[in-house]
């Protein structure tokens, strides 16, 4: 449960005066300001450098930029953008619904399994289907008894919707179910009061109430779609992070920033359009309004489909990439003559995901102590421009790292630290949100309470704020040591030269074409990225 439903009205007053305690009680304002620059103008340096070489490019740069072929890369990706969305959503709103206000048979764990898809990288995803719906894979074997000589081939637009459906429609689940469980049941009674039957209630009463965490989630959909390589890459559909790795493999780095300049303009007008929505769409209400629990909604005779429905979901999404690697793993023969120790992989994936996470976790908290002092300009300046890092594509912030360090820092380039540098400015979004969010559940009086028996700030921070906060702070690590984990595009261009992952080594299996030597590491990553996700979902249970 939220603190926020439980703090006294009294309480709730100090927290909106948070800000001015905060002032007072954190002390070391300046510090934590100078920290917090310091991180945005290394957050920064991607956006700068590809902004600065794209315009280098000049006349060329544009003559390249409105050919046809290019042109036909932007439909491409919003296409891709929109179907991704749509479908994710027609997954994602039904599915948090049956998991969280019905009498749905084993409903958590429908939903654990549903989220397992979270864990599975869209590379890997995609792999996997190429194998078990492509021609000649293993839904053709089983229908070759029934006439069916060949499959269509599923590389393409639909397999490139297909596996970003199926990886991005948890990111619609979560805050859909989390809207869910705190709706306002009053409002649903009222609906019924007046002669709504039980769909009219759910379109015309639920479905608004859920419109910020739908709009949140959808985003987060289709920014995945605009950032992602690995799904476009395996499925080779021509979209704008596959045309940029192509143009980096090549040496033609104008022509990426250009690229890239574009890919960054759409990811803004897509944060400018939520913006815009959340600020004049109406906002609802969404908590407990009676103070009672929520009505389970009986299936009835909708049971059935309902249960088909999850289970179509678990098994696409889940079931199909785990038993393609079994069959790759106990049927196969046929192995990469370059063989690497699962044991190197598992070390180095762990131990350059969990440094990552705890850079992230420590830069992240000057800057969620800002978040909640937004008296002043810079203060919402400064976290405002830290969140620009998730904005960019992975491919687009290592392809900037690598020209900087080339030009500036050679030192530094192929090197460990650069690579971290380049996990920090992606993910360090996902850490400040996190630890925000926990500073603001925590009474301002305990504060108070430390500072009047003489721990100076410092000492109140790391005494009591941050033990307090140490669940969403660990949540937040463990969501920045998955995504890390999954990364491939930054992994693949910083990477020091011999440093392998499991994602590298799953690419390069692929790119080689000894499907077998993916099951093992494919197998590990799935693994222990599920322990990560394991301790997001314990903090969603202790939240809610």
């Amino acid at each position: 449960m939220q603190l926020s439903h439980i703090v006294p009205p009294q309480f709730r007053f100090h927290r909106t005066r948070y800000s001015a305690i905060s002032g007072r009680h954190f002390g070391n304002r300046q510090l934590a300001q100078i920290v917090s620059l310091a991180v945005v103008t290394i957050v920064m340096i991607p956006i700068a450098f590809v902004i600065i070489r794209a315009l280098s490019a000049g006349q060329e740069g544009l003559d390249y930029l409105v050919k046809a072929r290019n042109l036909r890369i932007v439909g491409n990706s919003l296409s891709l953008m929109l179907a991704t969305t749509v479908f994710a959503s027609v997954i994602g709103i039904p599915y948090a619904w049956l998991t969280s206000r019905s009498d749905l048979p084993w409903r958590r764990a429908w939903l654990v399994l549903g989220l397992l898809a979270m864990v599975i990288p869209s590379y890997l995803t995609a792999v996997t289907f190429t194998e078990a719906f492509g021609p000649k894979g293993m839904l053709q074997e089983l229908l070759e008894p029934l006439g069916v000589e060949r499959l269509p081939n599923i590389k393409g637009f639909f397999g490139a919707t297909l596996t970003l459906t199926v990886v991005t429609f948890p990111y619609i689940l979560l805050p859909a179910r989390a809207a869910l469980l705190h709706s306002d049941r009053s409002l649903e009674e009222a609906g019924q009061s007046l002669g709504l039957d039980r769909w009219q209630v759910f379109r015309r009463v639920t479905l608004p109430q859920l419109r910020p965490a739908l709009t949140a989630g959808m985003l987060m959909t289709a920014l995945y779609c605009l950032s992602d390589f690995g799904a476009v890459a395996v499925m080779r559909f021509n979209a704008f992070t596959r045309a940029i790795f192509v143009q980096t493999e090549s040496f033609r780095m104008d022509k990426a920033s250009v690229l890239a300049l574009v890919l960054i303009g759409l990811t803004l007008i897509l944060l400018l359009i939520h913006s815009h929505i959340q600020y004049r769409g109406r906002h609802y209400r969404i908590g407990t309004g009676a103070s009672r629990e929520l009505q389970t909604v009986s299936l009835g005779v909708w049971r059935f489909p309902a249960l088909l429905f999850c289970f179509c979901v678990v098994f696409v999404s889940v079931a199909v990439p785990l038993l393609v690697l079994l069959s790759w793993l106990i049927g196969r023969t046929i192995s990469n003559p370059v063989q690497v120790s699962i044991t190197e992989l598992l070390q180095n994936t762990v131990a350059v995901s969990a440094v990552a996470a705890l850079v992230v976790t420590v830069a992240a908290l000057p800057l969620a102590l800002l978040a909640m002092r937004k008296e002043s300009r810079i203060n919402r300046w400064l976290v405002n421009l830290a969140y620009t890092g998730n904005v960019l594509p992975g491919i687009v912030i290592a392809l900037a790292l690598v020209f900087f360090a080339s030009q500036n820092l050679l030192s530094l380039y192929q090197t460990l630290p650069l690579l971290i540098v380049g996990y920090a400015i992606r993910y360090l979004p996902f850490s400040i949100s996190a630890t925000q969010s926990a500073f603001e559940q925590i009474n301002p009086r305990y504060e108070e309470a430390a500072r009047s028996l003489g721990l100076s700030a410092r000492e109140a921070l790391l005494r009591i704020t941050v033990p307090l906060a140490r669940g969403g702070i660990l949540a937040g690590s463990a969501l920045v040591f998955l995504n890390v984990m999954k990364e491939l595009p930054t992994t693949l261009i910083l990477r020091p030269i011999g440093f392998r992952t499991f994602a590298t080594r799953i690419w390069s299996a692929y790119d080689e074409a000894f499907l077998s030597s993916i099951a093992l590491p494919g197998f590990a990553l799935i693994v222990v990225s599920a322990f990560a996700l394991a301790i997001i979902l314990r903090r969603e249970e202790t939240v809610h």
